[in-house]
């Protein structure tokens, strides 16, 4: 056994994908799919377009339903979970594009995150800024995902990259246990990414974090574990250092430069 598959199996596994299969007519877009998310690793998961990562994510995080296999949250089966009822049980998600709302403020995006994880429909009457345990989340989570200078602007001003930093702020609001993030880093430039780096790698302390990415650098230099998908089935999973030294992901997606 890997000293990853040592430390996945004495680490506390917060979700688990068993067998997981989605179909579309004929056509299997994920196949007999098996992953494990344990607290303090990044398990990445790539591939090329159309391997069946976003199926995938979207499968674990309760937007869509497998043809069969099972998922399990905290040892609990989810598998006919709703989305929201995923996520008050503590799964956070992002997507590959933005979901704040522009026009509000960095702070305000949060809060309202942390809001519609409270869910208090018996207090509609009661104002957004004395709601002490929503707006305590917020500034929290603000603060985690270090943008409290950046706080009071718009979240339409911000930088993409610092788009995609609220975007996990927004997840954390929700006091997540688990992080399924999609492609954080697309359309990063360098500094952005390193400063997204930073930020995963604080985040990994406490939590289980699923990636899906396509920068292979920043997999490589960030992952305890990856997983390879080609054509909707696992070709490999295992430690970043076997990853790079496999034949068959060499030859089906890495290519010879890595």
């Amino acid at each position: 056994m890997s000293h990853a598959d040592a430390q996945t199996h004495t680490s506390e596994v917060l979700l688990r994908g068993r067998d997981i299969t989605r179909r579309w007519g004929g056509l299997v877009a994920v196949n007999e799919v098996s992953i494990e998310l344990a607290r303090g690793q990044v398990h990445a998961v790539i591939g090329t377009n159309g391997a069946g990562k976003s199926t995938l994510i979207n499968i674990l995080s309760g937007e869509l339903a497998p043809s069969s296999g099972q998922i399990e949250l905290m040892g609990q089966n989810v598998t006919a979970w709703t989305q929201p009822r995923r996520a008050r049980a503590g799964l956070g998600r992002s997507y590959q594009r933005n979901t704040i709302y522009p026009s509000f403020t960095v702070f305000e995006n949060c809060r309202l995150a942390a809001q519609a994880h409270t869910q208090k429909p018996w207090a509609v009457w009661q104002s957004a800024q004395t709601c002490t345990a929503s707006t305590q989340a917020a500034s929290e989570a603000v603060a985690r995902a270090g943008l409290t200078p950046l706080m009071d602007r718009s979240a339409g001003l911000l930088s993409h990259g610092q788009k995609r930093q609220l975007e996990i702020a927004m997840c954390l609001a929700t006091a997540p246990d688990v992080l399924l993030l999609d492609e954080p880093l697309a359309g990063m430039g360098a500094e952005e990414t390193e400063r997204m780096l930073a930020l995963l790698n604080e985040l990994r302390t406490g939590h289980a974090i699923l990636l899906v990415e396509h920068d292979m650098d920043a997999v490589f230099r960030i992952a305890d574990r990856i997983t390879v998908m080609v054509n909707g089935s696992v070709i490999a999973s295992d430690t970043p250092a076997a990853i790079r030294e496999s034949v068959e992901v060499k030859t089906a997606y890495l290519g010879e430069g890595h």
